[in-house]
């Protein structure tokens, strides 16, 4: 089948499928490359789970995920530097120039979220040149709002950017994810801004749909189903001179219970209609 340009799966899209069975109905499908979770390459064997995407002939496009920065206990802080020094490790195996980062929530009993930030910055002046010498870029992904509490205490492409801009653009950049970011009316300028500076890493796609599902993390939509106008965020990416691989990255129940080859079908035809 003719590749569909630009298109990667992210693996949590079709959670239902293996390894094995992610490469096979990829490349069946024409979608060239695949974002990662570490998990399921772990369990599948870092060095093993390589081969079989390099030997389907498959690029990864990103690796998800390192963060969770905000600890104040340093045992704790220490723990995560060494989990994230592991990933990078990983995702320089893999072949992907890069790793996702979730970056951390309020510390139990905290409401210090300027405190946080700057422990996440701390964290990357640490680990970015760990990633920079084994070819591997920390990606500051912004989570929408509802998960500053426990999982982002950085909700906008500004903070990330406030953030990244701290470091060199090789060491650390941002991802731009439809789902947290389709709220914000300053995003298009914060799109030129990260293109401007070099620092977009990956552009993930995923739709808002209301009423949100009850478990808010399991509630992305299939492209189509919601709120998101993909091709303006397309447009303004592209804008930017960036012309890397879209990956789409939907966390839904709903799709999981489905045939596998049925949903990738579904999301490179609904790409084609309102991304491209």
């Amino acid at each position: 089948m003719n590749a569909v340009p630009r298109l990667s799966l992210n693996q949590e899209t079709i959670k239902q499928w293996s390894l094995p069975e992610l490469a096979e109905g990829c490349v069946k499908a024409g979608v060239t490359g695949v974002g990662l979770w570490r998990e399921p390459v772990q369990k599948y064997g870092v060095e093993a789970a390589a081969r079989l995407i390099r030997d389907a002939g498959l690029t990864v496009t990103s690796l998800c995920r390192g963060g969770f920065f905000t600890a104040t206990d340093p045992g704790e802080r220490a723990a995560a530097l060494a989990d994230n020094r592991a990933a990078i490790d990983e995702a320089a195996t893999l072949g992907t120039d890069t790793l996702v980062l979730v970056s951390g929530g309020l510390p139990s009993g905290s409401r210090d979220l300027f405190a946080a930030r700057e422990r996440i910055a701390d964290a990357l002046g640490e680990l970015g040149p760990y990633a920079a010498e084994r070819g591997v870029r920390l990606a500051i992904e912004p989570l929408h709002p509802m998960y500053a509490s426990d999982r982002c205490v950085v909700s906008t492409l500004a903070q990330a950017l406030d953030l990244a801009e701290r470091f060199p653009a090789d060491q650390v950049g941002v991802v731009v994810d439809t789902y947290h970011l389709w709220w914000d009316d300053t995003v298009a300028a914060q799109i030129a801004r990260a293109g401007a500076g070099g620092r977009i890493a990956a552009f993930q796609l995923a739709d808002w749909i209301t009423p949100l599902p009850e478990g808010v993390l399991l509630g992305r939509g299939q492209l189509g189903d919601g709120a998101v106008d993909f091709r303006w965020f397309r447009e303004q990416v592209d804008a930017t001179g960036f012309d890397g691989p879209i990956e789409v990255e939907i966390f839904n129940p709903d799709l999981w219970a489905r045939d596998g080859a049925e949903v990738l079908a579904e999301v490179a035809d609904r790409y084609r209609a309102l991304v491209l």
